[in-house]
């Protein structure tokens, strides 16, 4: 004997008719869907049904969610690539600095001491107009650098 859910072969073409119970935003949505589409809300439903329960449907998934994943990883190793670049460009430069930086007499300190607002300032609007119209540095370094630790030091 053919359950309710089981149609006998001579049924087999003929639908069955499920009463199922829906949140009235699920209903109010279903009913706008299949007016936009013109088509019946038992199409559409049915469709959905057959989509939730298709065996790939869990493989479409796992796969945009894998994509979704890569781009992820992507963005982190250009953010990782970057702050690399900024952290070692700042330790390029104190060094660089201390290097060539004679230390000042005490007369000399005291009024440089006096300047150093100014010149923060200016340094800081300096920063600001790189960054809003560029170019970056990290635009400017190119993605597969040799890594030559002597390279550095022999352009200094």
């Amino acid at each position: 004997m053919a359950s309710e859910c089981e149609p006998s072969m001579a049924a087999s073409k003929k639908k069955i008719q499920a009463s199922v119970y829906l949140d009235p935003d699920v209903m109010k949505s279903l009913s706008a869907y299949a007016a936009r589409r013109e088509q019946p809300m038992s199409l559409i439903a049915e469709a959905a049904i057959a989509s939730f329960l298709s065996p790939d449907a869990d493989e479409r998934r796992e796969a945009a969610i894998a994509k979704r994943l890569d781009q992820i990883d992507r963005q982190v190793a250009r953010v990782e690539r970057d702050v690399g670049v900024s952290v070692e460009t700042l330790a390029l430069f104190i060094q660089f600095w201390l290097t060539i930086t004679p230390p000042l007499p005490e007369p000399a300190a005291k009024a440089a001491r006096a300047q150093a607002g100014a010149r923060y300032d200016s340094f800081v609007a300096a920063l600001g107009q790189r960054l809003n119209k560029g170019p970056r540095l990290r635009q400017e370094i190119p993605e597969d650098v040799d890594e030559d630790p002597d390279a550095a030091a022999r352009t200094l």
